[in-house]
């Protein structure tokens, strides 16, 4: 299966469903898929969504993430202070380490630095861990996350995921269909079959 026959993991690193989801899409999911990192905030603009983590649905979002997070028997989420945290930082590192061919690796150093560590992606800091955790040197991720090519990288990511119909994550996208949440990588795993 080529790279444009093979599904599509659509991620923000913010979103700790898209971190549920991250653990296990690889091992779900009877083909790798491509991992896209885009920004869930260009896709809420794009079609006026918005984040139950600001509204009412808060503390029952968390708790459902807690109890997703020991059924998959993950470590006990740890929530980052202030979250949610501005990730664009930490996106535009993964659309380097993306093109450096690390980008499942630094993703997942990432995730796990946001939600099994508590520590804030919207500091370089930890940004940085997750980078030297793939072998990616700081100074270089610095300075690729502040290039143009990265910067507009990010930016058509999430346009086209938005063209895609993609409102959320995380979403998979087998063919045309999009599958939207971590409860949804068996359906998912289940047309790539019948595909």
């Amino acid at each position: 299966m080529d790279s444009a026959e093979r599904p599509v993991f659509y991620y923000d690193l913010g979103s700790p469903y898209a971190y549920l989801a991250a653990e296990r899409v690889n091992a779900v999911l009877p083909v790798v898929p491509v991992w896209q990192p885009i920004l869930l905030g260009g896709i809420w603009k794009a079609t006026g969504g918005g984040s139950w983590s600001l509204g009412d649905a808060r503390a029952r979002g968390m708790a459902d993430v807690e109890a997703r997070a020991a059924h998959h028997g993950l470590r006990p989420l740890r929530w980052p202070p202030g979250w949610p945290n501005d990730t664009l930082a930490a996106m535009r590192a993964a659309i380097f380490a993306q093109k450096a061919g690390r980008v499942v690796a630094y993703s997942l150093a990432a995730f796990r630095q946001a939600f099994a560590a508590g520590r804030d992606l919207s500091k370089t800091d930890n940004v940085l861990i997750s980078a030297a955790a793939c072998e990616l040197h700081p100074a270089a991720v610095l300075k690729g996350i502040e290039s143009r090519a990265v910067k507009e990288g990010l930016r058509r990511a999430t346009d086209e995921a938005a063209e895609r119909g993609v409102t959320g994550v995380p979403t998979v996208a087998v063919g045309d269909r999009l599958f939207w949440g971590d409860d949804s990588l068996e359906a998912a795993a289940a047309a790539l079959a019948r595909a």
